[in-house]
């Protein structure tokens, strides 16, 4: 087994920024919640070790809301995670969104990092979608490692949006 879940109120040592603990906190992790939403400008580029991220332009909320349309956006989330040696995360999008067409993707959140993250959001709905400014869209479920890893994160992005 790699490890035990983490639950209950002992995550809330694990992310900051929550606008209402009793609803954020979930039976198996913390709702994030979506605080900005960009559109993708330009294409990325990756090598083995490099990297050249697209250039993104932030799409501003109307009556605090976003109107999307079918596409892929950048989300970043409102919360901050920070990571002890011993813990990593896994992001999953709540089921209203995939109810609504929309998928939300993240990458696994290594134990180290510190910082207010960023998804994928793939809007497939051919209607679109209307999402209110701090909507709660993912689950962060929280796993406590059986040993600490050989290395913790210190990569490109620790301290992202910080």
């Amino acid at each position: 087994m790699v490890g035990t879940l983490i639950m209950g109120r002992e995550l809330l040592r694990y992310v900051r920024g929550l606008l209402d603990v009793e609803t954020q906190l979930q039976p198996a992790g913390i709702d994030l919640r979506v605080s900005q939403v960009f559109r993708f400008r330009s294409r990325g580029e990756i090598g083995f070790n490099e990297r050249k991220l697209p250039e993104v332009e932030e799409v501003a909320p109307q009556d605090n809301c976003w109107v999307l349309g079918p596409g892929v956006y950048k989300i970043r989330f409102g919360e901050v995670v920070e990571l002890p040696e011993d813990v990593l995360a896994l992001c999953f999008p709540r089921s209203s969104m995939l109810r609504s067409g929309v998928m939300v993707m993240c990458t696994v959140w290594d134990p180290g990092y510190v910082g207010r993250g960023e998804a994928l959001m793939q809007v497939n709905n051919p209607h679109g979608i209307k999402i209110e400014v701090n909507s709660r869209i993912v689950q962060l479920i929280f796993i406590r490692l059986n040993r600490p890893p050989d290395k913790v994160y210190g990569g490109f992005y620790k301290g992202e949006n910080l």
